[in-house]
């Protein structure tokens, strides 16, 4: 049992560490694509 416990939290850190990069690698690339936009197209950072 305590083998099984131990697998289940090494694979919810897994996916704890994944989504995590996620988020810290693609909310500065939404901001630059809107900002890039913005002074290329002139389109508002709100759409």
């Amino acid at each position: 049992m305590n083998t099984f416990i131990v697998f289940l939290i090494v694979v919810y850190a897994v996916i704890g560490g994944v989504s995590s990069l996620y988020l810290f690698f693609s909310m500065p690339a939404v901001i630059i694509w809107k900002i890039y936009r913005k002074f290329k197209y002139n389109i508002s950072l709100m759409d």
